[in-house]
């Protein structure tokens, strides 16, 4: 194809049959390797814009949408409100229908039901030798707004972070934060039932702080990209010392993620990329894949994962509960105030009933009793709580 040249004075210069002839502009100066592959935000006619790392489709962060979703309405099949209480939310869905809201406000199955399903608790465990627990429990959820939070955070931060990523790298963040997340919450929640993909989640949160920090250099924007992520990390560990929600598993998630990132989601220097993508005649300096503090995270950051998760198995078999040794540490999980009380979150309980008759059994200790009620909440609560106490 044929296009217009503007007219300039050409100089030739001869060169050895041994380097290749090169012909320019006499007022202009050579072209150079580091200019030709610099990217560019704009397009150029006839020219492919330069895109250093390569992009992928996301798929592995929609299957955990859905196995997240069909998990929820196996438990909810399971679960049968109608079979096993005298007043469900939504009756018509039959046995798909809700758990009343005193018992579930979040719209969704019994904690027995959660339990079967494979929820975490530490007692059977430890105790009862089901250690796949620790995994199960991050696929199931308490509710319908619980699933619904989880999942769309789920889309809004993991699709982006496979698209840059990949599959691999993501799903393992995904899964092994998870894991540090039921670790971490079963060593200071040891009574009642835990479960949510919120640990996960924050894996990958954490991920995104570290992989910002490894690859600082690349980033444009550092300071704001940094002070954001931040903003958004430190709102969302806030909201977890409410009560009934387990910051644990958020922190040990975020913690392992954070971990991982530094693994995982570390890019190579652009020097590096430019080179690769050279002719040959400009690779003459030989540059290094990754900077010298990239290597040191790399390996920090695989040393603290493997000693956290071995020191955590160890003192969870073991039985021991964090909360002997740390007598703050329960403030990271919920603070009291003049509006709630934190200790209503250790004991669950469940309940049935048939006129003024309550049939209740607290889920930690196996104790039940019958008592003549009616239906004011503060005194099923603390009927709960004498009961699990």
């Amino acid at each position: 194809m044929a296009r217009d040249t503007p007219v300039a004075h050409v100089e030739i210069k001869c060169h050895s049959l041994r380097e290749d002839p090169e012909f320019q502009p006499a007022d202009q100066r050579p072209l150079t390797a580091p200019a030709r592959l610099r990217p560019s935000t704009s397009f150029t006619a006839g020219f492919d814009l330069f895109q250093p790392f390569k992009k992928w489709v996301s798929w592995l962060v929609p299957m955990f949408v859905a196995a997240n979703s069909v998990v929820f309405f196996i438990s909810m099949y399971v679960n049968d409100c109608p079979k096993n209480s005298a007043s469900c939310v939504g009756r018509f869905l039959g046995r798909f229908s809700f758990q009343p809201l005193k018992e579930n406000p979040l719209l969704g199955p019994s904690s027995s039901t959660l339990e079967k399903m494979g929820a975490l608790e530490v007692d059977k465990v430890v105790y009862g030798h089901q250690p796949w627990r620790l995994i199960s429990c991050m696929w199931l959820h308490a509710g319908v707004f619980h699933i619904l939070a989880n999942m769309l955070s789920l889309v809004f931060i993991g699709i982006h972070l496979e698209q840059e990523f990949g599959f691999v790298r993501i799903g393992m963040i995904y899964v092994v934060s998870g894991f540090g997340g039921s670790l971490l919450s079963s060593l200071f929640i040891q009574s009642g039932i835990s479960v949510g993909a919120s640990g996960a989640l924050f894996g990958l949160l954490g991920g995104m702080l570290s992989e910002l920090l490894t690859n600082w250099t690349i980033y444009a924007n550092k300071l704001a990209a940094l002070l954001t992520l931040l903003f958004i990390i430190t709102i969302n560990l806030a909201v977890g010392v409410l009560p009934h929600v387990d910051n644990y598993a958020h922190i040990g998630g975020f913690i392992s993620g954070f971990l991982l990132g530094f693994v995982f989601l570390v890019r190579p220097q652009f020097e590096w990329v430019s080179q690769r993508d050279a002719p040959r005649r400009y690779n003459s300096i030989s540059v290094s894949k990754y900077k010298p503090y990239q290597y040191v995270l790399w390996i920090v950051s695989l040393v603290l994962l493997i000693a956290w998760f071995a020191v955590g198995l160890v003192f969870l078999f073991r039985g021991e509960n964090l909360n002997d040794h740390c007598s703050w540490c329960h403030y990271l999980s919920c603070i009291p105030t003049s509006k709630w009380n934190c200790n209503a979150q250790r004991f669950t309980c469940e309940s049935s009933r048939l006129g003024n008759q309550l049939n209740m059994t607290c889920l930690s200790n196996g104790r039940s009793g019958s008592y003549s009620i009616a239906s004011s909440s503060p005194e099923l609560q603390q009927i709960c709580s004498q009961l699990c106490n």
